[in-house]
């Protein structure tokens, strides 16, 4: 009898120190979540233009994939990646991180440059899903999962670094596993919610009891196509702000201090000119100024990516293929 009491006891010990691991994992979560608050802002202000112009009935279905894919690129991809890495590979993480906040920059920038200069984006301007919606669809998904991809690694690299280093790789595997898929749902909710706002409103505005729910129906329908145009300015302005960030400040870890240095320095003059608002100021002109030389490295991309990249991709694929063939 003593026996099972003894061996019920050591059960009872082990179920509390596996209760407060699992607490130590979601207060890390949360903690570490919260640092990442600016990229998770900017990933849920890029992702509902890939929705526009479909049927409002396929809006939550497209946005169950793009969800689906940003789990899969945290959980399968990033994760393991960043434990690797930053157990075995750690000075990696930051000229990977510095690619993709180029990709940003580029395709950013690419987005500003063709509001100037349209263009047919291909070759013989002819869209090859034009006509058939299912690849068109696929098409924006595959778009969107791509973009998260960067955004996501953003995300996961900031998790990881506010975590606890001395815990163990379990413990930092079930911490991003759990602030990965918190901010999933929270940013991928937030998009499901305002790509359908519109149809709440049209139902409110046609079922409505009273006249005041009936308006505010129809305020909310008029309002959406402002709200999606103003998010697809602030999804493309997040990129390039996101991707110049990256850049300029993973110059700056590996020992490249300028434009950093500067950019810190004019932050702190004009919030000493704005002593009451300084914080407000400081991050204005830090983000204002990664903008800016985001939006300059973007444009400088353009032609390399067009007249180096690509040729070479396309080059690479017809050699493959020919050796398929």
């Amino acid at each position: 009898m003593s026996g099972l009491l003894a061996l019920l006891d050591d059960v009872a010990g082990i179920a509390k120190v596996a209760a407060a691991n699992v607490d130590d994992i979601a207060t890390q979560a949360l903690k570490a979540s919260s640092k990442a608050a600016g990229a998770v802002i900017d990933d849920a202000a890029v992702t509902p233009k890939y929705v526009q112009g479909f049927q409002p009935a396929r809006e939550l279905p497209i946005v169950g994939k793009i969800a689906l894919g940003s789990i899969k690129n945290k959980l399968i991809i990033l994760l393991p990646a960043a434990l690797l890495l930053s157990t075995f590979a750690p000075w990696l993480i930051m000229p990977l991180l510095m690619i993709g906040g180029c990709y940003l920059c580029f395709e950013g920038a690419e987005k500003v440059y063709h509001l100037f200069k349209p263009h047919a984006p291909y070759a013989d301007g002819q869209d090859p899903s034009e006509g058939d919606p299912m690849r068109l669809e696929e098409a924006k998904i595959a778009g969107a999962v791509k973009t998260d991809f960067i955004l996501s690694a953003e995300i996961m690299t900031i998790i990881l670094s506010g975590i606890d280093p001395t815990g163990s790789i379990l413990f930092k595997a079930g911490a991003l596993a759990l602030a990965g898929i918190f901010i999933t749902v929270a940013v991928y909710g937030a998009v499901a919610l305002i790509v359908k706002a519109d149809d709440v409103g049209l139902w409110l505005a046609r079922v409505g009891r009273w006249s005041v729910t009936r308006a505010l129906g129809r305020g909310i329908v008029k309002f959406m196509p402002f709200l999606m145009k103003a998010l697809m300015i602030i999804g493309t302005a997040a990129m390039i702000w996101v991707g110049g960030s990256i850049v300029i400040h993973g110059m700056h870890e590996l020992g490249l201090h300028h434009p950093y240095v500067e950019i810190h320095h004019l932050a702190e003059v004009a919030a000493l000119a704005a002593p009451k608002a300084a914080g407000f100021v400081t991050w204005f002109m830090t983000a204002l100024c990664d903008g800016i030389l985001g939006l300059v490295l973007g444009l400088f991309l353009i032609p390399v990516v067009s007249k180096v990249i690509d040729p070479l991709i396309h080059a690479v694929k017809g050699k493959k293929g020919d050796a398929a063939h």
